[in-house]
Order: C-alpha cells, then structure tokens, then sequence
C-alpha cells in the first residue's frame, strides 16, 4: 500500500513537470499555443510580462469560477470536500507555473530564427509532452490542474460532456486571444496552426497514452 502511495505521488508530480514541459515548448515553437494557455501566453508577450505569472493569474480565476459554481451548486459534505479542493489547485497553480518560468528560463525560441521544419518538430514534441504529462497526472485524482478543473465544473453544471465543453472552451480562449490580440497589438497573437493542431493532437495523445500505458500505471499507483 505504502509503495502505491509513492508511486502515485512519482507520477503526479512527473506528469505536472511534463506538462509544464510541454506547454513551455508550445509557446517557443512559435507556430501557435494551445487554447487554454492562449490567453496568458498573448497576455505576457503583449505587455512583456512573464508567461509563468500571468498564466497564475488566469489560473486564480479558474478557481474562482469554480469556487462558484461549486458553491451555488452543492451541498452538504460533498461541497466541502469539492471546495477545499479547488482551494488547493491555488497552491498548485504556484508550484506548477514556477515550473513554467524555470524551463522557459533554458529553452531556446525556435520562433527567433528557426526553420519551419524545426518549429514544427518542437511543436509536435510539445503536444506529445502535453498530451503524456495532463495523462499522468489527471489519472492520479489528486487535485486537478485549474484549466481541467474548470472544464469539469462547467461540464458538471451544464449538465454536458466533458469533451464537448472542453471544445467550448477551447473555442472561448481562443475568441479572447484573438480579440486582446487586435485591441492591444493590432494582431493576432498566440494563435496559429499549432494551436489547431494542439486541440485535436493533445486529445489523441492522451488517449494513447492510456490505451498503452494507463493500466500499467493505474495498477502500480493503486487506481486501477
């Protein structure tokens, strides 16, 4: 029992460190991020500001938004465990975009000066590190990261699929990003073919990863 805890914890905290991974590699690709970044990112190249605490600051939204929802919806035991664990994405979100500015701090801009063909091998590495890395770690049903935290809550509320309010979703951060882009810089910012690519590619890879690694991990963290 005490070696699934650990392993449990190991690929939790290793799934967060790929997806920070992979998203920094999406916003360095230059070929377009993906939309549930694409607000933060256009955000912090508008104003020159870090990616890492302008994405934090989105994220402390998320939650709450779903502090909200949560609130007005539920009741009873169920609420209060359902809000401290929004609570603690909070924490989560500090740790985990900490991770953001540290590898943004190392990795190169492929967009400064780089091929197309290179570009482009950087963003298909970055959506399989993103794809890998939300796997991991959502599969450990520990405490959610605020952009899936919020599909589920909204999901939840609207009584719709998962799948289909993540598009939504998807389709909102990207009308944002495109709107702050002209307003602010007079262009579009952030969005691009890798970010089309990223909304179908992400989904793909996730469910890869779960048809040739989810039991085997599932089984050694004690979720199966």
């Amino acid at each position: 029992m005490k070696n699934q805890t650990y392993y449990r914890a190991f690929f939790y905290v290793l799934g967060l460190l790929i997806l920070a991974m992979g998203l920094t590699l999406n916003t360095r690709a230059g070929l377009g991020v993906s939309p549930i970044i694409s607000v933060s990112f256009s955000i912090s190249e508008i104003f020159r500001l870090s990616f890492g605490d302008t994405t934090m600051f989105l994220y402390c939204v998320f939650v709450v938004i779903e502090l909200l929802i949560h609130g007005l919806r539920l009741r009873g035991r169920e609420r209060r465990l359902i809000l401290i664990t929004d609570v603690l994405q909070i924490p989560l979100s500090l740790v985990f975009t900490r991770f953001l500015n540290v590898f943004a701090a190392f990795v190169p801009d492929f967009s400064d000066g780089g091929s197309f063909p290179l570009r482009l091998a950087v963003l298909i590495a970055a959506i399989i590190l993103t794809g890998i890395g939300a796997a991991m770690s959502l599969s450990m049903r520990v405490v959610p990261n605020p952009g899936d935290g919020i599909v589920q809550a909204i999901a939840d509320c609207v009584h719709k699929s998962v799948g289909l309010t993540k598009n939504c979703f998807d389709v909102l951060n990207i009308s944002i990003t495109i709107s702050l882009g002209l307003l602010l810089a007079g262009k579009i910012v952030g969005v691009g073919i890798g970010t089309v690519i990223a909304v179908v590619g992400v989904g793909r890879i996730i469910a890869l990863y779960q048809h040739l690694f989810g039991r085997k991990v599932a089984e050694l963290s004690g979720m199966a």
